[in-house]
């Protein structure tokens, strides 16, 4: 595939020095994947910066360069197009090389520190089950209709994205549902693409080592939506304090959704037990198989998106009562002892305490919560006292274990985790570093009718350390127990 490049650049205010006329092979931000004729993005990143390899891609076989800086020596072979900001360009190149793909399907797009695998895949599923042609772009998962595809990032980078995109086009589907990372929003990994509707979950403490302030965390959330067209809709928690800054210069038709006041997809739970939830919405009451507030607060989200793309509430109720929860999304596994053990891939403070918190509504007093949790090495350590805070607050046991250590030492996470608890706290609390006995420790001290809660990896089947992957899937290692119980 070729592409002229004047035609790649007709969205893109930038200046030309060379051929405009000239033909493209591939576009790359990538110097490793440069091919001879190939197009060259110096994209400046958090690590490395793609300036220092304009040098390189040229050697490679380039014969585009677009970078906000020339270098120093400038080849005449070479066309130089200079930009503003490089990240943009890619985007905005990336959409037109596959032919503006986000264009030809109603993508809406799921920010927000929690909810947004559940929404963007309920979403997916509940369309795919009217027997619509649906893509989905997950942290879990990146499926084609029911073709799935490995996913690597919560957002592509954004010529894998706009590939996926067209994939789905080529594919026939109608719709595409997507997870929006604060990442990708900074990264302008979503720029070029054009949504038909966003949805906001809600903003807690995220990934502080990456943006290093809240506020910056904040804006990078709300950049989506102030990207939204006139066209496109825009739905956010009222329940959250920052629901209504999203929608702040934000042009797009505006919708709320709320369980504690008036809004345009009012919540009740009426109902709330271990197998599910009955919830009114708008005056229509379901039987759903999700639990928690935390999941009522998804399912508004999911309602209210499906309705302003054509769906009654009614049908969306039916939908979803046919559903299961997202794996490794308060995944709910019962012992032949008589406990019930719960995975969900709660890694936040806010996650882990709306989890617990959906826990004890069940349990209503009767029986202990036993509760599983670590934090990521090379992440924001903040969070790390604050999550252990949390477990013990909410938790009658608190074993603190491994999660992804990466390249930190698993006992220094624990030890930055066991700054925040007290002398009380201390006492319910155990550290065992080891992941597989930690959790075997824990429904050991299970008996009938308590909840062992197993909290940060969910649907990953892997652990991190030293910079190796080796296989470990929370599920496994509780039927394990299981088994020999």
């Amino acid at each position: 595939m070729k592409k002229i490049l004047k035609n790649l650049l007709s969205r893109l205010i930038c200046e030309i020095k060379g051929n405009e006329n000239i033909e493209v092979s591939n576009i790359t931000s990538d110097s490793r994947e440069v091919q001879e004729g190939a197009m060259f993005l110096a994209v400046r990143g958090t690590a490395t910066d793609g300036h220092d390899y304009i040098e390189k891609a040229q050697e490679q076989g380039a014969k585009v360069v677009v970078c906000e800086q020339l270098p120093a020596l400038l080849n005449e072979q070479i066309t130089y197009v200079i930009v503003k900001d490089s990240s943009d360009a890619l985007g905005k190149i990336a959409a037109a090389w596959f032919d503006y793909p986000s264009e030809k399907l109603s993508l809406v797009g799921v920010t927000g520190t929690n909810g947004k695998t559940t929404t963007a895949t309920l979403l997916y599923k509940t369309f795919r089950a009217m027997g619509h042609r649906v893509g989905l772009l997950s942290t879990v998962c990146n499926y084609i209709n029911d073709e799935s595809h490995e996913a690597t990032h919560t957002t592509p980078d954004a010529i894998h994205l706009n590939a996926l995109l067209n994939d789905m086009v080529n594919a026939d589907c109608d719709y595409a549902f997507m997870e929006v990372s604060s990442h990708s929003v900074d990264q302008n990994r979503i720029s070029g693409l054009k949504f038909e509707g966003g949805i906001f979950t809600n903003l807690t403490r995220d990934h502080l080592d990456y943006h290093k302030t809240f506020d910056a965390y904040l804006k990078a959330k709300k950049k989506f939506f102030d990207g939204l067209s006139k066209d496109a809709f825009a739905i956010t928690n009222a329940d959250d304090k920052n629901g209504l800054v999203m929608l702040q210069n934000c042009e797009a038709r505006k919708y709320t959704y709320s369980l504690r006041t008036l809004a345009d997809y009012k919540g009740k739970i009426i109902e709330n037990h271990f197998d599910g939830m009955t919830l009114e919405v708008n005056g229509i009451e379901a039987v759903l198989p999700f639990v928690g507030v935390f999941n009522a607060y998804n399912l508004l989200a999911v309602i209210g998106a499906a309705n302003q793309l054509g769906k009654s509430i009614p049908d969306m109720l039916v939908a979803l009562s046919k559903e299961k929860p997202v794996s490794g999304r308060f995944e709910t596994l019962r012992s032949k002892k008589g406990y019930t053990a719960i995975v969900d891939y709660a890694h936040t403070p806010d996650a882990l305490t709306n989890v617990l918190n959906a826990i004890h509504e069940v349990l209503d007093g009767n029986g202990r919560v036993i509760t599983v949790v670590g934090c990521g090495g090379n992440r924001d350590k903040g969070k790390r006292p604050i999550m252990a805070k949390e477990s013990a607050n909410l938790s009658d046991r608190v074993i603190l274990t491994s999660d992804n250590p990466r390249n930190e030492e698993p006992q220094d996470i624990l030890n930055d985790m066991m700054e925040g608890l007290d002398i009380i706290d201390r006492k319910k609390t155990l550290t065992i570093a080891d992941r597989r006995e930690a959790i075997r420790t824990a429904c050991m001290f299970a008996e009938k009718g308590d909840v062992v809660l197993i909290a940060g990896k969910g649907h990953e089947d892997y652990q991190i350390i030293k910079g190796v992957k080796h296989h470990f899937d929370d599920r496994e290692e509780v039927k394990a127990v299981f088994e020999q119980e």
